[in-house]
């Protein structure tokens, strides 16, 4: 396969001169920096826009296709879903999209208020209300619920080597046996379009604590609605995620499953992550786990409904 080449500033710059009217010329034009350094295909382009380069074919179709369903998504969700103000190719097979920047910090700088719990239970419902044939008429795949005992079991592996290493107490997983995983496998016929990366960094927060954005819709796809209330427990908190999911409708299922995939999925990266299995960053690491396991009320898996009704 061919080797994608590396963005540099200079790259960058031409591209933006060739698509905004700032430094058409040659000269000026707006400040051009990679969002961090780990990050090299995403860049800051002066204060209002943000280009993403993407580093090979498989991306670039995902990138296409987000253009298409972040359309789709927006009149349906009420927090801002970023607009491309130009798209195409930056290398051969390689797409990039100029998007709009959605003011504001993120989840990992700013804590949610309770207004930006109702902003998050807008976006689940919205999220939900999306119809399925259409998100699959774009390409959006489906995906299959993930075994929660399957996941159980690497984190009870996984939490014994953090204990060992003093980061994590695995009698707090204990708790949580095979027969409650069992209880909160995912319900037949409860897919729906889900973000699928609802991290701290995706979810756009202002200083009020208002949840005005989120971002990269390229790992969207039609499944488990859990692993979006999964992935805003990494983001702000279980707490704060178990309340949206519950004012967007989902019922005490849902919501400890999402709970438990992101309690299990926080132990066992953490742990690959010491064990140099895995990148990333520690200290985010930590935190993500942390969010997780924060307590809730509905805490302890008790008897469920057979066929709890989904909203």
């Amino acid at each position: 396969m061919t080797q994608a080449p590396t963005p540099t500033a200079d790259t960058v710059r031409r591209l933006v001169r060739s698509l905004l009217k700032e430094g058409r010329d040659g000269t000026g034009g707006p400040d051009v920096r990679p969002v961090t350094e780990e990050r090299e295909h995403t860049w800051w382009i002066g204060a209002r826009h943000v280009l993403r380069l993407a580093p090979d074919r498989e991306a670039s179709a995902r990138r296409r296709r987000e253009l298409r369903l972040r359309d789709l998504v927006r009149p349906q969700v009420p927090v801002a879903v970023p607009v491309s103000v130009a798209h195409g190719d930056w290398a051969p097979g390689l797409a990039y999209t100029l998007d709009t920047r959605v003011p504001g910090g993120t989840a990992d700088e700013h804590d949610v208020s309770a207004v930006g719990e109702a902003d998050l239970a807008g976006l689940l419902t919205g999220l939900r209300a999306v119809p399925g044939r259409q998100a699959e008429a774009l390409g959006v795949p489906r995906t299959a619920p993930r075994s929660l005992e399957a996941l159980r079991r690497m984190a009870v592996h996984a939490a014994d080597r953090l204990t060992a290493a003093d980061e994590f107490d695995s009698a707090r997983l204990h708790q949580f046996s095979p027969a409650n995983a069992a209880q909160l496998s995912a319900q037949s016929g409860a897919a729906v379009l889900t973000h699928h990366g609802l991290t701290g960094a995706h979810v756009v927060v202002s200083a009020d604590g208002r949840v005005r954005g989120v971002l990269d819709w390229t790992r969207a796809a039609l499944g488990d609605p859990a692993e979006d209330i999964a992935g805003l427990a990494l983001a702000v908190g279980s707490p704060a995620a178990v309340r949206a999911a519950t004012l967007a409708g989902y019922g005490a299922r849902p919501c400890l499953r999402g709970l438990w995939l992101a309690r299990c999925d926080t132990v066992v990266r953490l742990a690959d992550h010491l064990q140099g299995r895995t990148g990333g960053s520690l200290p985010l690491l930590r935190t993500q786990l942390r969010r997780a396991w924060e307590p809730i009320l509905l805490e302890r898996v008790t008897d469920l409904p057979e066929d709890e009704p989904e909203p």
